[in-house]
């Protein structure tokens, strides 16, 4: 029987050729679970503003592995020493460091799974994987944790400066078109060192950590927390809590198997089972979009009128603003629509409410990005720059919205 070639090279718009470094690895990415990324969207329905933000969270996940390669790379050469445990270790942390995301990632966490983080999710899976490897992932979860006692390591993984958010700056800028987001994720990547344990870069790459950090801020202001993006996912959110409240009652919905156990199931941390584990493999975007479709013909008006709003993108206004809105004239939007349809208050609260959204391009507080100067001297990225912005954006930016329905609804 002829031996199947487990070390491919993938092609990739944004890098060109990807390599799987060894079986292990090719197995990992054949697995149902990482096949699911490739039905998992990376941006949600940010398609709905930027027609070509169709990429999934599995090409993020492979993007991220090529960046730890060339890190990997780097280190060596600059005499970091890195096993190749470890070396195989930071690949498949990095590769499943996104495996628990669900349908439309964030929406899926504030709605009918009550604050149990993608994070929590991924390390469950990871160690599912890692009893059906024979513990081959051990060092890589003992990574992914910070727990292995060499931090940088994790610090590559998760940081202020790790491959996750070279690759998906990128990544997302690609398929946007959004230029402001084009990082030089190489250059990044070439500047990095280690010093005492800890992830630094060197000083001469001062001024691309810069231009990172602003394509941060503009990349969350213009795409990631684009108004026509907030309010498709805030309707989402809503579609989600509706179907569900209305399960609860003993309303029948039509629905995949997966997705109804979610809708029938108050599922917590502490009830989160290796048997919701499999049936929250099981679930993608395809299962949320395929139920909206159904749902646009609902008895319920608010159902109904949700998933028809997303299904035909025909959204709720949105205003943003500095200020918090006033209570008085949120209210008087939400009376006039609860007339106008003969809903009650509770019903209108799904098309009339406000909300905050927050910026915050650099965090001094966590895991800081040091600049190592020649002299050996090392401070953070905030000290070290020229740039007379980035201290300000340092500090969170609070900005606040209200959606409402159109006149014409």
């Amino acid at each position: 029987m002829k031996k199947r070639n487990k070390l491919k090279i993938l092609n990739d718009p944004i890098y060109g050729f990807i390599t799987i470094p060894n079986e292990l690895i090719f197995d990992l990415i054949e697995h149902r679970y990482f096949q699911r990324l490739r039905r998992i969207s990376q941006m949600g329905l940010s398609y709905l503003v930027y027609p070509g933000a169709n990429h999934t969270r599995f090409h993020h996940a492979l993007g991220c592995m090529h960046l730890m390669q060339n890190a990997v790379r780097v280190l060596r050469f600059k005499g970091i020493d890195i096993s190749e445990k470890e070396e195989e270790a930071l690949y498949i942390a990095i590769l499943l460091h996104d495996i628990g995301h669900g349908p439309f990632s964030h929406a899926m966490e504030h709605s009918i799974v009550n604050a149990v983080s993608h994070e929590s999710i991924s390390l469950m899976f990871m160690e599912k994987i890692n009893e059906e490897f024979n513990g081959n992932l051990s060092l890589a979860i003992q990574i992914f944790k910070g727990e292995y006692h060499r931090s940088f390591l994790h610090q590559l993984i998760s940081s202020q400066l790790d491959m996750d958010r070279l690759d998906y700056l990128k990544r997302d800028s690609f398929y946007t078109g959004v230029a402001e987001g084009n990082i030089n994720s190489e250059r990044l990547i070439t500047m990095l060192t280690v010093v005492n344990d800890k992830l630094v870069v060197e000083e001469k790459g001062i001024y691309s950590v810069e231009k990172f950090l602003l394509a941060r801020r503009l990349m969350y202001w213009q795409v990631y927390l684009h108004k026509t993006s907030l309010v498709a996912e805030n309707l989402l959110i809503r579609v989600l809590k509706r179907a569900k409240e209305l399960v609860e009652k003993g309303v029948e919905l039509k629905a995949s198997k997966a997705l109804s156990f979610f809708l029938e199931n108050k599922i917590t941390d502490e009830n989160f089972t290796e048997e919701v584990l499999q049936t929250f493999s099981k679930l993608d975007d395809y299962d949320i979009m395929l139920s909206m479709k159904e749902w646009v013909d609902s008895d319920d008006f608010v159902l109904s009128k949700l998933s028809s709003m997303i299904i035909n993108r025909d959204l709720l206004k949105i205003k943003v603003k500095k200020k918090p809105f006033n209570i008085d004239k949120v209210e008087k939007r939400s009376i006039d629509f609860q007339k106008h349809h003969n809903i009650t208050e509770d019903e209108a609260r799904y098309f009339v409410f406000t909300g905050a959204i927050s910026n915050q391009a650099y965090n001094e507080n966590k895991q800081n990005i040091n600049i190592l100067y020649k002299t050996s001297k090392i401070v953070d990225i905030v000290v070290a720059t020229d740039e007379f912005n980035l201290k300000a954006l340092s500090k969170p930016v609070t900005k606040y919205f209200i959606c409402y329905p159109k006149p014409k609804d």
